[in-house]
């Protein structure tokens, strides 16, 4: 099973929807869109999720770029 990690290419911000994207390997767009979404409909909260997930969850090192 992959690991989740923040991806180093693809980022925009902190790599967390780009890392999530390959990880369910899904495009990291329609991530980033589903989060802005949840982020409006629940005044801001997936903001805050997202600043612990770019906090807990490790960014990918060179090794696993490929």
């Amino acid at each position: 099973m992959n690991r989740l990690y923040r991806s180093k290419k693809e980022r925009i911000l902190g790599g967390v929807c780009a890392g999530l994207g390959k990880h369910l390997d899904v495009d990291p767009t329609v991530i980033r869109l589903i989060w802005a979404v949840v982020s409006v409909l629940s005044i801001g909260t997936g903001i805050i999720i997202y600043i612990l997930a770019w906090i807990i969850i490790p960014e990918e090192d060179h090794g696993s770029a490929e």
